[in-house]
């Protein structure tokens, strides 16, 4: 009851709730897939992020989502942690054995609204929809005191009916209602329109949140969401960098800088730390395989960009002629202070440290270790360089199939070949592989190592961490095996080694799968 009085007085005061759906939503992504501990990770950061209320995921989908969002709600204690469900009551149980662990649990329960949806969807009527409401969010309720309820398609459903379904599941226990745009169809002037008329006409409307939930199939999702707020709304639902379902959702990252940017038109309350941005889009990114843009906005490479000879002389002369926000206010650095091979120890942690990594002794010696390396074959090593580093550290830690070496022989007249060793549970093996250019060759040699026939390579992609012929390059590698994507990354000046990084870094992760699977 005391949460329910807190978010009921920050109606008042303004505040908006963040609502972050990356582990649910964001997962939805076509070929993006996070493995539980690469979820906890991004749960825990985002809530050092300062985001309201973490979406973990759909437990009754799989065992591994019940998992994950069992994990993230003992693990995270100050968001509050909400699973989805559809309308059923194995789900909405489920949901509630999950999100239960958490200090601040939510059920957030959904049912289609719209005719198309009624129609084809769910082969019901109207009187059918409302019982279900009115039964899906009493069951909820009986399991939780926050409830949130969803028209799936409200945009394209009728008016009367929908007002109709907002009541039943606010007479039936709802705390927060959500009025998503599912399919990105509608324009900013109707869904504010859409609020408001809900805010007229709906009884006890006052008792409840209203929250908007965007998507981004006509590019709209963020200014439909701002919309939505302007009209009475006072949660968001949104990923970090865009991603999810089709053309994706609502980004984070733009609706806080756009309410930070613009807080004359825009005066709500929120409790984001803008300098984690850039960071959390990064792991994000390379965690789910989905490669941000250069020209998006906020943490896009190009975002705080000048080329233009007009701009590069405004800019000079005052940041303000073309930058409505700082690069340090989304943590970025516009002068970075670069290590090199004589940094020691203490330097190390301590740019960790204001990078906002805080790992273990073993974490950060394994880590040393490997920035010394890095270190001797690049000059400088900035930021970007470090991220990549650590997080590769991180995610390589609990490996079974781990690189050892590569010597790769190529060239426009010479057979490509590659003589790969890896250490293989605890054994190291050696292998010479051919293929149609290098990386075939180091792909195939993985695979004579440690055969995976089932699996077929779906993604190889490659990008520069900084600037400069002595760059990281960081590669990502996209498997499928029975109908699941597994993505890895890696790092390394050696673009060949990356790649045979990344490559393990998938394997690694199906063969783990493969392993709980089996056992279950």
């Amino acid at each position: 009851m005391a949460f329910m009085m807190h978010f009921s007085t920050a109606m008042t005061t303004d505040k908006l709730i963040i609502f972050d759906t990356t582990l649910r939503d964001g997962e939805q992504s076509a070929g993006a897939s996070m493995h539980m501990n690469e979820k906890l990770r991004i749960a825990e950061m985002l809530e050092e992020l300062g985001v309201d209320v973490i979406e973990a995921g759909f437990p009754a989908s799989s065992e591994g989502d019940f998992a994950a969002v069992t994990l993230i709600a003992r693990r995270c204690q100050r968001a509050v942690i909400a699973g989805l469900a559809r309308a059923k009551k194995h789900d909405i149980e489920r949901c509630g054995d999950a999100v239960r662990h958490s200090a601040r649990p939510r059920i957030h329960t959904f049912l289609s609204t719209s005719p198309l949806h009624r129609k084809y969807k769910l082969q019901m009527d109207e009187g059918q929809v409302l019982e279900a409401i009115r039964d899906s969010v009493t069951t909820a309720r009986n399991l939780c005191d926050d409830v949130e309820w969803s028209a799936e398609d409200a945009t394209r459903t009728e008016e009367d009916f929908l007002l109709q379904c907002i009541d039943i599941a606010i007479k039936a226990g709802a705390t927060t209602i959500n009025v998503p745009d599912t399919v990105g169809y509608a324009l900013p002037d109707e869904y504010a329109a859409l609020f408001r008329t809900i805010k007229n006409k709906v009884p006890d409307i006052d008792r409840v949140i209203l929250s908007t939930h965007c998507q981004n199939d006509l590019g709209l999702a963020t200014a439909n969401s701002l919309a939505g707020v302007r009209a009475g709304a006072r949660q968001i639902e949104c990923t970090i960098n865009g991603i999810g379902e089709r053309a994706g959702n609502a980004a984070l990252e733009e609706i806080v800088m756009a309410i930070k940017t613009r807080s004359d038109l825009l005066p709500l309350q929120i409790d984001i730390k803008t300098e984690l941005l850039t960071r959390i889009s990064k792991m994000v990114a390379t965690t789910s395989g989905m490669v941000v843009q250069p020209n998006k906005a906020i943490v896009g490479a190009n975002a705080f960009a000048h080329e233009s000879g007009i701009h590069q002389d405004g800019y000079l002369k005052h940041a303000g002629t073309y930058e409505i926000m700082t690069p340090e206010s989304v943590g970025l650095l516009r002068a970075q202070l670069p290590l090199g091979k004589l940094s020691g120890r203490n330097a190390f942690k301590s740019k960790l440290d204001s990078l906002g990594y805080k790992l273990g002794d073993n974490a950060l010696n394994d880590a040393f270790i490997r920035f010394k390396a890095l270190a001797d074959r690049k000059r400088e090593i900035f930021d970007d360089d470090l991220v990549a580093l650590v997080d590769d550290t991180i995610d390589n830690a609990l490996d079974q199939i781990k690189f050892v070496a590569l010597r790769v022989t190529t060239g426009s007249h010479i057979a490509q070949q590659a003589e790969l060793t890896l250490n293989v549970r605890g054994q190291d093996k050696t292998i010479i592989a051919h293929g149609n250019g290098p990386v075939d060759a180091i792909f195939n040699g993985i695979q004579a190592l440690v055969p995976h026939a089932m699996a077929s390579l779906q993604l190889y992609q490659v990008h520069a961490v900084t600037v400069g012929t002595d760059a990281q390059g960081v590669v990502t590698v996209r498997l499928l095996q029975d109908g699941i994507n597994f993505n890895g990354h890696g790092a390394d000046i050696d673009v060949l080694v990356a790649s045979a990084k990344a490559y393990l870094h998938a394997l690694n992760r199906l063969l783990a799968w493969r392993d709980r699977t089996q056992t279950l």
